[in-house]
């Protein structure tokens, strides 16, 4: 059975680069979309070394105007026929919000906020021309409470879960579905990356990204609104619901702020 081409953004390391191979061990093609072409074009031939699939990388930065626009084109015009949408690509900033750079920070609302709704946006036309389709939004357990030192990230993943969490429900009679993959902290580059080395987040539990990557393809597949993986960060994710917020700002800042 020829199943769907799927298309992740950030394919290139952690969990983008994961859930291609996941895609692609379940008979996907994949459209992998990053920054470095030598580091798209490893992955592309990892994946099809390992897994009877085409994964086609497209190399684009997408920290540009017109950038979602111009993936949307190329899509076509390589005549890919996408039928899931994976928006994982974003990045973290770290520290307090009065000291930060305002050239990150626009960066990170236009890889985290801004290019994910366009994508959507556009992609979903085709989806629901054709009645069917997925779209997978990698959001975080970050984004269901505030987080100091990483006010930014923390309010671009509430968006990410509010805004994917409401298109279910308006696709939820269509053949089109709609899911946000809410993880905790993950074994990868990104505490170091966003310079998070001194704070406690991931210090005693990171979650492995291939259990990650599993849960965002099987409840994507489910058409589950919403996908926690690991029951820690499920605990975590429904004391969050019932705690006094002031309380979760305080936690939150404890965890963040350097030790």
């Amino acid at each position: 059975m020829t199943r769907d081409t799927a298309l992740v953004t950030g394919a290139s390391a952690g969990i983008g680069r994961e859930l291609a191979r996941q895609f692609a061990r379940h008979g996907h093609d994949v459209v992998a979309v990053a920054r470095s072409e030598a580091t798209l074009d490893e992955v592309a031939d990892e994946i099809e070394s390992r897994y009877a699939v085409d994964v086609t990388p497209l190399p684009m930065d997408l920290d540009r105007d017109g950038a979602s626009q111009e993936l949307y084109d190329a899509v076509h015009e390589r005549g890919l026929d996408v039928g899931i949408l994976v928006n994982n690509v974003g990045i973290g900033t770290y520290g307090p919000f009065a000291d930060s750079d305002l050239d990150e920070e626009r960066t990170q609302l236009r890889l985290n906020v801004v290019t994910l709704v366009e994508l959507t946006r556009l992609f979903l036309d085709d989806f629901t021309a054709q009645d069917r389709g997925k779209i997978l939004n990698v959001g975080s357990t970050a984004g269901f409470q505030p987080g100091p030192f990483m006010a930014g990230y923390y309010a671009s993943k509430a968006y990410v879960n509010s805004f994917t969490e409401a298109l279910a429900e308006e696709l939820r009679e269509t053949g089109v579905s709609a899911t946000v993959l809410a993880p905790g902290p993950v074994d990868t580059d990104f505490q170091s990356r966003a310079g998070m080395t001194d704070s406690a987040v991931g210090s005693t539990y990171k979650q492995p990204v291939e259990d990650v990557a599993k849960a965002g393809y099987t409840g994507l597949m489910k058409g589950k609104a919403v996908v926690v993986p690991g029951l820690p960060m499920k605990a975590l994710y429904l004391l969050s619901r019932v705690t006094p917020r002031p309380i979760l700002r305080r936690v939150a800042r404890i965890v963040n702020e350097e030790r």
